[in-house]
Formats: C-alpha cells, sequence, structure tokens
C-alpha cells in the first residue's frame, strides 16, 4: 500500500512539474505569442495566370483550417481569369470558323470559274 501511494505521489509531481514547465511557471518565462500567419497573394496582377501559379498557392493554416476569406479571394480571381479564357477562346473560335467559311467560299467561287 505504502508502494503505491509512492507512486501515485510521484506521478502527481512529474505530471504538475511538466505542466509547468509547457505553460511556463512563472513570469518572464512565458512564450512570447507568435503572430498570426498572414496570406501574402503570390498571384500576379501584372499576366494572365498559369499553372505552376496555381501549383505554387499555399495558404496558412489557422486553428480552424485556413481563413475562408483568402481562399474565397483566390477562388474568385481564378474564377475571373477562367471566364475572360473562356471568353477569349470562344472570340477566337468564332473568328476561326469565320475564316474558314470565308475561305471555303473563296476556294469554291475561284473552282467555279475555272470549270466555265
Amino acid at each position: 500500500m505504502f508502494m503505491f501511494l509512492f507512486l501515485v505521489v510521484a506521478l502527481v509531481v512529474v505530471v504538475g512539474a511538466v505542466t509547468l514547465s509547457v505553460v511556463g511557471g512563472g513570469e518572464g518565462t512565458a512564450l512570447p505569442e507568435a503572430p498570426p500567419e498572414r496570406f501574402v497573394d503570390p498571384l500576379p496582377l501584372d499576366r494572365p495566370l498559369h499553372r505552376g501559379d496555381v501549383e505554387m498557392l499555399r495558404f496558412p493554416v489557422t486553428v480552424r483550417g485556413y481563413r475562408m476569406a483568402d481562399v474565397d479571394d483566390a477562388l474568385g480571381r481564378l474564377a475571373a481569369e477562367l471566364a475572360e479564357r473562356d471568353a477569349r477562346i470562344a472570340d477566337l473560335e468564332s473568328a476561326l470558323a469565320g475564316a474558314r467559311a470565308s475561305r471555303n467560299a473563296s476556294l469554291e467561287q475561284h473552282t467555279e470559274e475555272d470549270h466555265r
């Protein structure tokens, strides 16, 4: 019984010492508060985004995951870039289709003139 009581007291002393050392047992020995990480947007504003820009994108981790505002801003920027790119592709495809139609009409006209 004496040995069991001794082990319990020793365990309480060890747990208390570890707790005090982690928490900071006295004034001036506490760890300084770390400043929260802030998201620095690495997405370039002076040119369109590339695959590498998206691959390099990293968000700082907070207590409950990522800051929603940072993620929302980045996703909004990516969505705007994709919409702009899709519109540009549609314009180019339309211009290409018009050029092909014009070329085909011109070829048909030359073919008809050659047969006359």
